[in-house]
């Protein structure tokens, strides 16, 4: 492959794809990032170019790691459909049966399978709680779990999009005696060798890329939120610079706060695509992955304002169309222009992680558009 400004390797007749990569780092204030691809099993396009720092004095590595927001959330529902084929939770059954105090101001029936579908009502908190309060994992879930929701459960999604994690935390924990990062590592990342850690502790800190920002606001800004978007964006305050925290590094929340690189997610998205197997080790059985990929609920999200099809933790594609043609593709994107999806049709595996953040009006990432438009180009 000869790209001047990207490294890496690319199979015959997916270069368009590498080419669209390197178009992206030539863009306006674009930092640095990685782009993968599996199809059927096997790396395809596995590059990547650019600078792991603001500064640019860093190069963006093979092995560099960065903070890919809420792509993080399709690793959390890999973790929660592992753990129904464990026999440890079943999406029917309520939270509160696993998480007594869950059940709190009109909660006992919500199901998990509501929880993960953004379903609950508990997008965020009454009143605001301040970003050292994001350190204290426990407290926090304890204070969303006695929430009262904020519309009808099981009526509309609004997008739990840093509550989730906490949420994850108190049901997942109670289960497993692990926090979510812990039963990724211990039951994926670690045997299975997969380059994704919610969590990234002394001796992978090193390879962390630097996040940077347009500056443009989140969502519009917040004097055009609606009242659920201040619950979960204004009382629960994130910020771009926290990924740049070592605290919040080390926290790996499952909503926000996992770091990886494409070529990490790829993998896992491209097992899910084909036979679910890593090393021929089984991720998950078909009938636990079909459950969370199955439409839970398709509508104007409270949280996002538009349309969104969620499973069981999983954004469907179907009446979205934004992980190419296929209407059986799922995944899930990042805060900023990170997206990993799997499409079991094409048996796909696709994923794209950067560090310099973009918020655009009214239009999807351009990056995003044109790596998708070229993956399925090249087929």
């Amino acid at each position: 492959m000869q790209i001047d400004n990207i490294a890496g390797d690319c199979a015959s007749g997916f270069e368009p794809v590498a080419e669209a990569f390197a178009r992206t780092l030539q863009m306006e204030r674009e930092l640095g990032g990685s782009v993968c691809v599996f199809k059927d099993g096997e790396a395809v396009v596995d590059v990547w170019g650019g600078f792991a720092d603001a500064a640019r004095t860093r190069p963006w590595a093979r092995d560099t790691l960065v903070n890919v927001w809420s792509t993080t959330k399709g690793m959390l529902a890999l973790c929660g459909a592992r753990l129904t084929d464990q026999g440890r939770l079943a999406y029917d059954r309520p939270v509160s049966d696993y998480w007594p105090e869950f059940a709190a101001n009109g909660k006992r029936a919500i199901t998990v399978a509501q929880l993960f579908s953004h379903q609950a009502g508990v997008c965020g908190l009454a009143r605001p709680v301040s970003e050292d309060d994001f350190y204290d994992v426990d407290k926090l879930a304890d204070l969303l779990a006695a929430e009262a929701p904020h519309w009808p459960p099981g009526t509309r999604s609004g997008y739990h999009a840093l509550s989730i994690g906490y949420l994850a935390h108190g049901l997942v924990r109670r289960v497993t005696g692990k926090s979510v990062g812990e039963y990724f590592r211990d039951e994926i990342g670690e045997p299975l060798g997969v380059d994704f850690h919610m969590g990234v502790g002394p001796a992978d800190a090193g390879r962390l890329a630097e996040i940077a920002h347009d500056g443009l606001p989140q969502s519009g800004g917040e004097a055009t939120f609606n009242e659920f978007q201040r619950l979960a964006q204004v009382n629960l305050p994130i910020r771009f610079g926290v990924a740049n925290d070592p605290r919040w590094q080390a926290l790996g929340i499952s909503s926000a706060g996992g770091s990886g690189n494409a070529r990490g997610l790829a993998r896992v998205y491209g097992a899910l695509a084909t036979d679910r197997r890593l090393d021929g080790v089984e991720l998950v059985s078909e009938q636990a992955l079909a459950a969370a990929t199955t439409l839970q609920i398709q509508n104007e999200d409270l949280v996002l304002r538009f349309p969104m099809s969620w499973g069981i933790g999983f954004a469907l594609n179907q009446g979205m169309d934004v992980y190419g043609p296929n209407p059986k593709s799922f995944g899930h994107h990042g805060w900023g222009g990170s997206f990993a999806f799997a499409d079991p049709e094409r048996r796909l595996g696709v994923a794209y992680t950067m560090n310099f953040m973009r918020e655009p009006a009214g239009a999807p990432d351009p990056r995003i558009q044109s790596l998708v438009d070229n993956v399925y180009a090249s087929l």
